[in-house]
């Protein structure tokens, strides 16, 4: 989830993995594959930036899974 700024000035919390576009006409629109479109006061750089900070810390936290290193050779 990322935290962004609504043109009225409200917070507004946006799943990040439903991000399908985000458009920079003279405000930031940003379109959710639900449908839905935020006009936010935060620059398209500046959600890209979100989404990649976002993408950083969840993904992080997994790792490959090696099948074999619990494996015993008997």
């Amino acid at each position: 989830m990322i935290h962004l700024r609504k043109l009225n000035g409200t917070e507004v919390v946006v799943n990040a993995e439903l991000i399908e576009s985000v458009e920079s006409t003279p405000d930031t629109v940003i379109n959710l594959a639900t449908g839905n479109r935020y006009l936010v006061k935060d620059t398209v750089d500046e959600v890209v930036a979100k989404v990649v900070e976002y993408r950083k810390k969840v993904y992080a936290e997994k790792r490959a899974v090696n099948p074999l290193e619990f494996y015993e050779r008997k």
